[in-house]
């Protein structure tokens, strides 16, 4: 299996795994998430299969993060607390690995392309997973403890993405 086959294999069964959570969880945000996660390894899939085909696209850059902390503002105000237990919690440090994997396959991949182009894209695909591992830590915060999770929450360093 090619680089290009590997991690469109990788990117499907993330966006599979999300679609999994968002079918797991009756909270209608995390669910929100957890579609806009799916989604994103769905471009990503798209974008991978696009620079094998030698016609890449330039990769958009996603207001994923604010789009999530929008969501977990409009949960916050809510009286219903959210706390998963310890399973869930898991799984999601699970999805935060799957992604930082990812993240680092990239990475790596960007240092071995003598092609300008993919350099950039995996990148950029890095930089995005990154994203996604930085969302993952915020819900598993927000579980966690709902109480102080908005006042805690690090979404300055939004900036630094």
């Amino acid at each position: 299996m090619d680089v290009f086959e590997f991690a469109m294999q990788m990117e499907k069964e993330a966006e599979d795994f999300y679609v999994r959570l968002a079918g797991d969880t009756d909270n209608a945000g995390l669910k929100t998430i957890f579609n806009m996660l799916a989604a994103e390894e769905a471009k990503h899939y798209k974008m991978v299969k696009e620079i094998k085909t030698k016609v890449p696209q330039k990769i958009s850059e996603t207001n994923i993060l604010s789009q999530a902390k929008a969501v977990f503002e409009q949960m916050s105000k809510s009286d219903k607390k959210y706390y998963l237990g310890i399973n869930q919690i898991d799984v999601y440090r699970n999805a935060q690995d799957i992604e930082k994997k990812s993240e680092d396959f990239y990475l790596q991949k960007a240092g071995e392309s003598e092609d300008h182009c993919q350099k950039g894209i995996f990148r950029k695909l890095a930089e995005e997973e990154k994203k996604h591992y930085f969302l993952l830590q915020n819900i598993i915060d927000f579980v966690s403890r709902p109480e102080t999770w908005l006042e805690n929450a690090e979404w300055n360093h939004l900036d630094e993405y």
